[in-house]
């Protein structure tokens, strides 16, 4: 690597970043063959962030810094480098060792040029990259994914009006990008704060591709060999947890945020009225939406899991996240004051019941009654979640869970309808749907009886 360092010392600096690529590019093929899993040493490490990333080696010297044209010009390098590289093995490595975070000074010149180099891929649809950023979401710390996430948000949101319709289009290029990026988006806005809501662009975009189908959500889970036990600090392998907490959140945040917003909470003008109720009945619709694909992803799971002999091992709705989201609600019902916002309070609480009783049902939550019924002691009376906490219930002939895991087969208590068990069941007959309803026909012979609150 030393004799490669001096002849590249000489060169230009676009020209260095050219002609390690070609160097690391030989290297790694030729490991490849010796090996499937190369380890990658601290020599091209070294010479990726010298001649890439502009960190010197010497510690008193001066860092050199590229102009925005010579960047760009980087950034096209690279993309073109990806894109005709065809072993997808020297791909990955090669993508790896430039952007793997190394806990050093260089990190934060690689986080930048990655947001960069992932947002021109989307812009111009390089799929090659789109699939590296994936595999690097998956193996990356949770952290450093949310500033990848964070970019893409600031450039396709922020920085030029109307770009969303471009990272709109990277669903039918790159599913596996989608959901990655799904899962890093929910880890970012948690909706903790009226700054970590997501934008109406976004939350949009996100929707209408799950809508369209939902397991996309599922394309990481269903193509990674799994082990029971997951690494911890790293983004999940779905990104169902935080959709679930978008969902059952919405309501309150968004009540609270209008509550921040409004002077006294009152409005006076009739056009910022009926501006805000437009925004209203968008974001209501959109969470509504959002709320039935998750449902119909949690009633897929059973077959999923028992498939990859993960039922009742593994659980993909991890009761641990659970915890926080449940004080959350309870914190912003005892905040909003439930006079003011008793239905959002009813609204979060229903789904809240919908999604633990769906998850539970198909063993993507993994957790006992009483744990159910501890969790959600504090929070405020709803008779859904009652239901949903209280039973009683058949024990459950599926073999993977152990006695006292809530079951898959619900039976109505004494005294009530054969439908209370399953209160998302209608009991009747379901009416032709409204037209501001949604509904999924999209997956053959699957019926799906549940519907979004409303």
């Amino acid at each position: 690597m030393s004799d490669i360092r001096h002849s590249l010392i000489r060169r230009d600096a676009l020209s260095a970043a050219k002609e390690v690529l070609y160097h690391l590019d030989i290297y790694f093929s030729s490991q490849l063959q010796n090996a499937p899993l190369p380890i990658v040493d601290k020599g091209p490490i070294e010479l990726l962030e010298e001649f890439i990333f502009q960190v010197p080696k010497e510690r008193n010297s001066q860092p050199k810094r590229l102009n925005s044209l010579q960047e760009l010009q980087l950034l096209e390098i690279m993309c073109n480098y990806f894109q005709e590289q065809a072993k997808d093995s020297v791909r990955q490595i090669i993508f790896s060792s430039l952007f793997s975070p190394q806990g050093n000074k260089a990190d934060d010149n690689r986080m930048v040029l990655l947001g960069k180099l992932v947002s021109m891929a989307v812009a111009v649809c390089r799929i090659p990259v789109l699939e590296c950023a994936a595999s690097w979401l998956q193996r990356t710390p949770a952290g450093y994914c949310v500033r990848l996430a964070k970019a893409l948000v600031d450039d396709y949101c922020s920085l030029v009006p109307g770009s969303i319709q471009t990272l709109k289009q990277i669903f039918s290029a790159s599913p596996r990008f989608c959901c990655q990026f799904i899962t890093a988006v929910t880890a970012l806005y948690d909706l903790s704060s009226d700054d970590l809501i997501p934008p109406l662009d976004l939350l949009e975009v996100i929707v209408n591709w799950i809508f369209e189908d939902p397991r996309l959500i599922l394309i990481t889970f269903l193509n990674t060999p799994i082990a029971a036990n997951l690494p911890i600090g790293f983004l999940e392998l779905t990104p169902l947890t935080g959709l679930i907490r978008w969902c059952v959140k919405a309501p309150l945040a968004y009540k609270r945020k209008k509550k921040t917003t409004l002077p006294n909470g009152h409005m006076n003008n009739k056009i910022a009225k009926e501006s805000v109720a437009g925004i209203d009945r968008d974001f209501h619709l959109l969470y509504s939406k959002l709320h039935l694909s998750v449902l119909q992803v949690l009633m897929m799971l059973q077959v999923h899991l028992t498939e990859k002999n993960l039922y009742g091992r593994l659980g993909l709705v991890l009761f641990d996240h659970m915890v926080p989201l449940v004080e959350e609600i309870n914190r912003l019902s005892d905040e909003l004051n439930p006079l003011n916002a008793s239905k959002e309070i009813e609204l979060s609480l229903d789904r809240l019941a919908q999604a633990l009783q769906v998850a539970m049902a198909s063993g993507a939550l993994l957790c006992t009654r009483d744990d159910l019924r501890t969790l959600c002691s504090r929070l405020p009376h709803n008779n859904l979640l009652q239901l949903v906490i209280s039973g009683p219930v058949q024990q459950s002939t599926h073999t993977a869970l152990p006695p006292g895991f809530y079951p898959h087969i619900h039976t109505p208590p004494l005294g009530y309808p054969a439908h209370a068990a399953h209160p998302a069941i209608p009991a009747h007959p379901a009416h032709p749907a409204l037209p501001a309803h949604p509904v999924q026909t999209f997956i053959p012979g699957m019926t799906f009886p549940y519907r979004p609150i409303r």
